[in-house]
């Protein structure tokens, strides 16, 4: 009795289920729900692949487009100082047709005066500005020291005379002033040769 009552599936509780609730039915349904579920997420899943790949293919043209930018801007990035300095060389042209011509020599002196000031306002539009010399402190940094004289006037370990100017790119230097650095007065050049070494 005890078995009966525990099994309640019998035939005539079968026979009062409604065709609706055949688990057979139930299974197709599942079936079909799951189907149009994963069709559904197929289509998600091509359509994010559709955008993953056109991504893809302009990431690729961007860096096409960058690296020939920046193998423009090697090739011209000088091409505005070049504009710059091509009026120089115009003059320059011109001072020595002047001077082969039978020019004066102070006519070529000017001349070559204002080709002068010329190159170095287009230096200077370019932040390209000549380093300072006379009666500095020597500083390693911005000078290069190639002789050191005894001097009266100038204190030691200062410069007393520039013997090719250096320049500075913005705060970075082109190249340092060459000069000539006080030894003091009566001071002897290996001296100040220590005292440039050690500063």
């Amino acid at each position: 009795m005890a078995e009966e009552a525990k099994n309640v599936n019998t035939i005539e509780s079968l026979d009062n289920q409604s065709p609706g609730d055949s688990p057979a039915i139930q299974d197709t349904n599942l079936v079909d729900e799951l189907q149009q579920a994963l069709t559904a997420k197929a289509e998600e899943v091509k359509g994010w692949n559709d955008k993953y790949l056109r991504l893809a293919a302009e990431f690729d043209n961007y860096k096409r487009l960058n690296q020939r930018d920046q193998r423009d801007l090697i090739r011209f990035g000088n091409e505005q100082l070049i504009k710059e300095l091509l009026p120089v060389v115009d003059n320059l042209e011109r001072a020595i047709k002047a001077s082969r011509n039978g020019g004066t020599s102070e006519v070529l002196i000017q001349g070559v005066d204002l080709t002068l000031k010329q190159l170095t306002g287009a230096l200077t539009r370019f932040h390209v500005i000549p380093v300072e010399t006379a009666g500095q402190l020597f500083d390693p940094a911005k000078h290069q020291a190639v002789a050191s004289v005894a001097s009266e006037h100038v204190p030691e370990r200062h410069v007393v005379d520039e013997l090719q100017r250096g320049y500075l790119l913005h705060d970075r230097i082109l190249r340092p002033s060459m000069v000539s650095v006080s030894a003091g007065p009566g001071g002897s050049a290996s001296e100040s040769d220590k005292a440039i070494g050690s500063s």
